[in-house]
C-alpha cells in the first residue's frame, strides 16, 4: 500500500495512484442525495497505461471497482449509459493505452458531449520527458513537438488537459470534477496522462484526498424573464410544450405533469425527452418533428407559442426549420444553458427545468390560466386517432408469419411494464420507436439520438444495467448496428450482466436505404447482398448468421421465426437472469402494419443536377420543401 513520507501532511504516491485515490473521494449531491461521482473505471491496458493507471487500480481495488472492456469506444458508451440512467449524478472513468486505444475514444467522447452526459477519459500519452522519441504508436508531427493523437479529443471534450508533471494533476483534477458536475458544461472530460508521469512519484498534500461533495445546482428563473414568459403564455391561444432531455436530467417529470394538468397545454417530446409524461397522460401528444406523431406535428404547425423545456431544437425536432409555421409564432426556451435558451430568437427563461416549471406553474395559477376547451378537445381527439394507428401497427394478424418491425415492437410492448428500460440509437428503429412506443416510466425510453451512434446500444445496456441491476434492460439493434459493435457481449457474459439483446435482421441498412430511395440514391450501397452481374449489391442476401455469432460470444440465443415464436422468446428473455438474445428476421416490404411515414420533413440535400429520373424527381420535391423553411427572427 502507500508509504507515508516523513511529513504527516503529505503522502508519497505515483501520479496514477494519486488520481485513482482522488477519484474515489469525489461525490455529488442534489436534493439532499449524495453519491459517488466516479463509481468505477473501465479499462483496456497497453504499454501506455498498464504500469501507471493499471497498477494504481490494483493498489486501490478496494475503493475503485474495475470493469474490463473489449473496445475503447464501447467502454465510453457503457459509462455514458450509466451516467444517463443515473441522471448525470454519477458516471465512470475510462482508461486506455496510447495510440489506437486513445483514438478509439473519440466517437464515444463526441457522443457524450453532444448529449451533455458526463464521462471521464484517461488516455495514456507519449513520454513527457521524451527519453525515447518516437515511442511505439507515437504520431510524429513535424511542425509541433507537443502534439499527440490525444489532441483529437480536444474538440469533443468539454475540458482537456495533458498532465506534464505529477503536481499539475491537482488543479486539473479539480477542474475536471467541476465540469463533470456542472449541468451546463458537462460532457466528456479528458485528462491525457503521459506514461512516464503516471508512474512518477510525488509528495501529495493529504487535503487533496479529502472527500469532496460537488453540489449540482438548481438555479431558479430571473424574475423579469419569468414575468415575460407568463405574459406570453397567457396571451397564447394554441400553445405547445416541447419536452427535451433536460426534463429527465433535472428529474422534472412531476413538475411537468403538474404544469400540463394545471394549464391544459399539450406536451410533445423529442427523442431525448420522450417519457417525460406517460404515453397515456391526457396532455401527452407523442413525439415531435420528423419522427414524431401526426398529432404533435399538426399542433406544432398551428401553434402560436412553443415552450421548449430542456431541448436543443435539433433539425429533427424543427423539421429542418419547416415545422413551426403558425402566424406570429413565438418561443419560450426554458433551459439551464443560455446557449440553448436563446435559440430561434426565443424568450429565454434560464433555469433548471424543474425549478423553472414549478415557478411558471405557480405564476400561472395566480391567474387561473388554462387553454380554451376547444383546443383541449382538438388535441385529445388527435391523440385518440394516433393511438388507433399505433394499435394497427402493433396488430400481429397471422401468428405464424414473419413479423414486421412495428410488430416486433408491439410484441415487446405487450410484455413490458414500467420497470423495463429500452435502449436504441440508430437505424430505422428510432423513427418507429418515437412514433409508436408507449412509454410507461420516465426512464424507460433510452434513445441516444444526439449522435445517433451505431454500436451504442449493447455497451450502453451494460452501463444502464449496472446502474439499475434489478430492472429488465433491452438493447434493440438492427443487423447493421450489431455488426458495428457486438464485442461487449463478452463483457456481459463475463460479468453476468443480464442484459437482453433483440437483433432485428433485415439484411442491410434499412433506414438509410429508405432515405437513399427518397433522395434519388436508389438504395445504392445499403443492402447486405451479393454482387449481381451488373456489379451492384442486389443479389441474394448474405448467409450471415448473427444469432450464431452472438452465441459464439457466450450469449444465450433464442431464435424467433414467426410472431408466435417472437412472443414466447421475448417472454423467456425477460424472465432470464443471464445475458439473453432474441434473434428475429423481419419483413422488409411495406405492409398494412408498417410504421406510418414521416409526419414532417427532414433536410437531406438532393443533387441539383442529375440525369437519372429518380434524382430529378427527388430534387423537384426537395425544392418544394425548402421553399417552406422559415427563419425565426
Amino acid at each position: 500500500m502507500t508509504s507515508e513520507s516523513s511529513k504527516s501532511s503529505t503522502v508519497r504516491l505515483t501520479a496514477a495512484q494519486a488520481l485513482v485515490r482522488f477519484l474515489s473521494a469525489q461525490y455529488t449531491q442534489r436534493d439532499g442525495v449524495r453519491q459517488r461521482l466516479i463509481g468505477a473505471t473501465w479499462g483496456i491496458f497497453g504499454h501506455g497505461n498498464v504500469a501507471g493507471i493499471g497498477q494504481a487500480l490494483v493498489e486501490y481495488a478496494d475503493v475503485m471497482p474495475y470493469h474490463q472492456g473489449r473496445n475503447e469506444q464501447a467502454m465510453v458508451h457503457a459509462a455514458v449509459g450509466h451516467a444517463r440512467q443515473s441522471n448525470r449524478l454519477t458516471t465512470h472513468a475510462v482508461t486506455t493505452s496510447v495510440g489506437p486505444g486513445a483514438t478509439n475514444l473519440v466517437t464515444g467522447a463526441a457522443l457524450a458531449t453532444i448529449n451533455h452526459l458526463p464521462v471521464l477519459l484517461l488516455p495514456g500519452d507519449v513520454f513527457a520527458a521524451r527519453p525515447a522519441d518516437p515511442v511505439l504508436q507515437q504520431l510524429e508531427v513535424p511542425y509541433a513537438g507537443d502534439v499527440s493523437v490525444n489532441d483529437c479529443l480536444r474538440p469533443v471534450s468539454r475540458y482537456f488537459d495533458r498532465i506534464g508533471r505529477p503536481e499539475a494533476l491537482i488543479p486539473s483534477a479539480l477542474q475536471a470534477m467541476r465540469v463533470l458536475t456542472d449541468p451546463v458544461e458537462t460532457g466528456a472530460v479528458t485528462l491525457a496522462l503521459p506514461q512516464d508521469v503516471q508512474a512518477e512519484a510525488y509528495d501529495w498534500p493529504e487535503e487533496f484526498f479529502a472527500e469532496r461533495t460537488w453540489a449540482v445546482r438548481r438555479p431558479g428563473a430571473d424574475p423579469a424573464e419569468l414575468a415575460t414568459a407568463v405574459r406570453a403564455v397567457r396571451a397564447a391561444r394554441r400553445p405547445l410544450l416541447i419536452a427535451g432531455g433536460g426534463v429527465h436530467h433535472s428529474r422534472a417529470e412531476e413538475a411537468l405533469a403538474e404544469f400540463a394538468e394545471a394549464t391544459g397545454i399539450p406536451v410533445a417530446s423529442t427523442q431525448a425527452g420522450k417519457g417525460s409524461l406517460r404515453y397515456d397522460h391526457p396532455q401527452d401528444v407523442g413525439g415531435i418533428g420528423h419522427t414524431g406523431t401526426a398529432t404533435a406535428d399538426e399542433l406544432a404547425r398551428a401553434a402560436d407559442l412553443v415552450i421548449g423545456v430542456g431541448t436543443r431544437y435539433t433539425d429533427f425536432t424543427t423539421a429542418s426549420g419547416t415545422l413551426f409555421t403558425g402566424r406570429g409564432v413565438r418561443f419560450i426556451n426554458l433551459n439551464i444553458a443560455p446557449f440553448d435558451g436563446h435559440k430561434l430568437a426565443g424568450l429565454p427563461l434560464i433555469a433548471d427545468a424543474r425549478s423553472g416549471l414549478q415557478e411558471l406553474t405557480e405564476a400561472l395559477r395566480l391567474h387561473d390560466h388554462r387553454v380554451p376547451d376547444a383546443y383541449l378537445a382538438e388535441y385529445t381527439q388527435g391523440k385518440e386517432r394516433w393511438e388507433r394507428r399505433v394499435d394497427a401497427c402493433y396488430e400481429a394478424g397471422e401468428p405464424d408469419v414473419r413479423p414486421t418491425q412495428p410488430q416486433v415492437l408491439g410484441a415487446l410492448d405487450a410484455i413490458v411494464d414500467e420497470t423495463d428500460i429500452v435502449i436504441n440509437a440508430a437505424g430505422s428503429l428510432p423513427g418507429d420507436l418515437h412514433k409508436l412506443w408507449r412509454t410507461r416510466s420516465p426512464d424507460q425510453y433510452h434513445l441516444e439520438y444526439g449522435y445517433s451512434c451505431m454500436g451504442y446500444e449493447i455497451p450502453a445496456a451494460i452501463g444502464v444495467k449496472l446502474a439499475a441491476p434489478d430492472r429488465p434492460v433491452w438493447a434493440l439493434v438492427g443487423d447493421g448496428t450489431y455488426l458495428m459493435m457486438p464485442t461487449e457481449i463478452v463483457t456481459a457474459v463475463q460479468e453476468g450482466i443480464a442484459i437482453k439483446v433483440v437483433i432485428l435482421q433485415n439484411h442491410g441498412y434499412a433506414s438509410i436505404g429508405g432515405l437513399s430511395e427518397s433522395v434519388g440514391g436508389e438504395r445504392f450501397g445499403t443492402a447486405y447482398r451479393f454482387r449481381s452481374a451488373d456489379g451492384t449489391h442486389t443479389g441474394a442476401p448474405l448467409p450471415v448468421d448473427l444469432a450464431a455469432n452472438a452465441a459464439s460470444l457466450g450469449m444465450r440465443v433464442l431464435r424467433a421465426k414467426t410472431v408466435r415464436d417472437l412472443r414466447g422468446a421475448l417472454a423467456e428473455a425477460r424472465a432470464a437472469d443471464t445475458p439473453t438474445c432474441v434473434y428475429v428476421e423481419t419483413e422488409t416490404a411495406d405492409t398494412v402494419s408498417g410504421a406510418p411515414e414521416a409526419q414532417a420533413w427532414w433536410d437531406v440535400p438532393v443533387a441539383e443536377t442529375a440525369t437519372r429520373p429518380s434524382a430529378v424527381k427527388a430534387r423537384e420535391l426537395y425544392e418544394r420543401h425548402v421553399s417552406t423553411r422559415r427563419r425565426h427572427l
